[in-house]
């Protein structure tokens, strides 16, 4: 249902449930957060699917009557659903989605919990709660306002209409468009664990903002990997970064 593995320094977290086109029912977003907090000391991260065609189709529709039905179970669906897109978008190296296929519903929150979203040739999105008489949980309606902007998000929640890949790159719902989404995200983790681990993390929470941040600047200064960096600049080598 969600594998994770390592290669090196890379964690991939797969999306693997062919029979529902990778539909989440609340098992699989359980399994979701688990996998984010096992990636461990990676120094980055690839959120993808092993199901040709699909990234996602969302929540599963399927346990959607037994929330119909039972009132108690409606916050476990939301609270289980936002523990797992929260847990991938709280990971401290940077995570890259990789959409290769049909990405619905709240597969479109998940891959905004990423840091770099790449599209793939046969990627396409559409944000579709509308259509099933639904909102949108407020944390994920407020990354893809910061993603796209109001109007944008506005737009793609109201209509629930389908996005293509040069689209979606037109709009920033991604910010890379490649023939293939997998291996071009691959390819970029590889590029990004080969930096200074501790630089790549600091980056990210000064993008993200937060407090402590000028003084994790100046001592980085301080830092082996400062230190090993400027000497491998000076004797014109790769860095080593352990």
């Amino acid at each position: 249902m969600i594998q994770l593995t390592r290669d090196g320094p890379v964690a991939t977290i797969a999306l693997a449930r062919p029979e529902a086109r990778n539909a989440l029912p609340i098992a699989a977003w359980q399994a979701l957060a688990a996998a984010a907090r096992g990636v461990g000391d990676a120094r980055a991260v690839v959120v993808k699917s092993d199901v040709p065609g699909i990234f996602s189709a969302g929540a599963d529709v399927r346990e959607f009557a037994a929330l119909q039905a039972d009132p108690a179970l409606r916050p476990v669906f939301r609270t289980t659903m936002r523990d797992a897109i929260d847990a991938i978008a709280a990971l401290p190296m940077p995570v890259i989605a990789a959409i290769d296929g049909g990405c619905f519903g709240a597969a479109v929150a998940l891959i905004l919990a990423a840091d770099i979203r790449i599209a793939g040739n046969h990627a396409e999105f559409a944000t579709t709660p509308a259509r099933l008489g639904l909102g949108y949980p407020q944390e994920d309606v407020a990354r893809l306002v910061a993603q796209v902007g109001q109007g944008m998000a506005s737009l793609l929640l109201f209509t629930g209409d389908r996005i293509v890949p040069d689209e979606a790159k037109r709009i920033g719902l991604v910010e890379l468009r490649s023939k293939k989404a997998g291996e071009t995200a691959a390819g970029l983790a590889s590029a990004i664990a080969g930096n200074a681990p501790d630089a790549v993390r600091l980056l990210k929470r000064t993008i993200r903002g937060g407090a402590g941040l000028d003084q994790a600047f100046d001592d980085a200064f301080g830092g082996a990997e400062f230190a090993e960096g400027v000497a491998a600049f000076r004797e014109r080598r790769k860095p080593l970064y352990r």
